[in-house]
């Protein structure tokens, strides 16, 4: 095993990668939650005819 100090230097690192990691699991989650969302709403619009979807062409998706 390497020496105590340098355990501790690696312990402290991956900690800082896992705050990091966790932070951007948190903003993701939000995001998704956030275009839900904006998804539903999107689609309850149009359903009630709030807005005009009639000259909406679907994209071809490659």
């Amino acid at each position: 095993f390497p020496p105590l100090t340098e355990q501790w230097e690696i312990l402290t690192y991956l900690e800082a990668r896992v705050r990091t990691f966790d932070q951007l699991q948190a903003e993701a989650e939000k995001a998704i939650e956030l275009l839900q969302e904006r998804c539903t709403a999107l689609i309850s619009a149009a359903v009630t005819g709030k807005i005009d979807v009639r000259g909406y062409a679907a994209q071809e998706t490659a």
